[in-house]
């Protein structure tokens, strides 16, 4: 979608300190970070939320896990805990109409539960 800002900086239109990427999803850097680890992993597709996932994506939304796995070990997080988090609708906090996954870390961050 051309005014996607995800889209933009899937496709390299918009700068991004990107930390991994395949055929299904990147990930980059939150520009705005609340942790000292703090990074947002996309679907390559346009997908706005959650409740529109099908079927057919079953497979990026496998690989999100996996990258988010990656990552926190990469990043020196995975020992120490982290969290991998999805915003969906404007009561969830979603602030980006692309879905989106924060791996968030570095630092304690509290229980929800």
């Amino acid at each position: 979608m051309a005014d996607c800002i995800f889209c933009r900086i899937v496709a390299g239109e918009i700068p991004s300190e990107k930390v991994y990427q395949d055929d299904l999803v990147v990930a980059f850097r939150d520009i705005h970070p609340v942790a000292p680890v703090h990074i947002l992993i996309v679907p390559r597709k346009h997908v706005r939320r959650l409740t529109e996932v099908t079927e057919a994506d079953r497979d990026w939304l496998v690989r999100i896990q996996e990258v988010a796995a990656e990552l926190a070990r990469r990043e020196g997080v995975a020992e120490t805990g982290f969290r991998v988090v999805a915003n969906f609708g404007p009561d969830g906090g979603q602030e980006v109409e692309h879905a989106h996954y924060h791996l968030v870390g570095g630092r304690p961050l509290g229980g929800i539960g």
